[in-house]
């Protein structure tokens, strides 16, 4: 077993993948933009200038910066009683502690949006380290995010796996050298990710048994 664990947190740990395309649709109703579940999918999981550069290429005369934060600050209001969680999530936070793994969030949200959540579903304490994508410099799928969140717990990103649902965070895992498991949310893994992937599961539960049978 790996000596640390990082997650992702939206569509990984929380199911609030769809929050977010809520929040999409009502900026675009907001500013009579026309909306395309394409983009979407591109913006998923992204921060940052890339995150602006994938709206601009969809509405090419928005302010992409003043949207995005738009956006935060709308999923966060929206997320501000109840964060809905994965199955298996508790679980698999148990074993790997009882372990002695070290554990990480790596999310491209803000940081107060991520603190804010762990908070609320209860589960912070696990964590030795949070990461924004607020605090690097290129987003996923660079490998920045996974290396300063290994770097914080003290490890090498061979030392650790990576834990992503999305395209974005699981190429990114991949970059950092991480071994990299996949459990999809709203978009399946490509064929070249089944073949890179250390493992591709359906929930968090079936990533704690593959782990109890050490199979990843």
């Amino acid at each position: 077993m790996k000596q640390g664990a990082i997650f992702d947190m939206d569509g990984l740990l929380f199911d609030t993948e769809l929050v977010y395309n809520k929040e999409w649709y009502a900026i675009a109703d907001k500013y009579n933009l026309p909306i395309d579940p394409h983009m979407l999918d591109a913006l998923r999981g992204t921060n940052g200038e890339r995150m602006h550069a994938i709206v601009n290429a969809y509405w090419p005369k928005a302010d992409a910066p003043r949207l995005c934060d738009e956006l935060f600050r709308n999923a966060q209001r929206s997320l501000s009683h109840k964060v809905p969680m994965k199955q298996g999530v508790v679980e698999l936070l148990e074993y790997l502690k009882g372990n002695s793994v070290k554990l990480a969030v790596a999310s491209s949200a803000p940081i107060q949006l991520i603190k804010n959540n762990l908070c609320l579903a209860g589960i912070a304490s696990y964590f030795d380290v949070v990461v924004s994508g607020e605090q690097v410099t290129h987003g996923k799928p660079a490998p920045d995010i996974f290396l300063l969140a290994a770097k914080q717990l003290g490890l090498s990103a061979e030392d650790c796996y990576v834990f992503e649902d999305g395209i974005h965070g699981v190429h990114a895992g991949l970059n950092a050298g991480c071994s990299t498991i996949m459990v999809p949310d709203l978009i399946p893994p490509t064929a070249d990710l089944q073949n890179r992937c250390t493992g591709i599961y359906d929930n968090l539960s079936d990533v704690l048994k593959a782990l109890q049978a050490k199979a990843c």
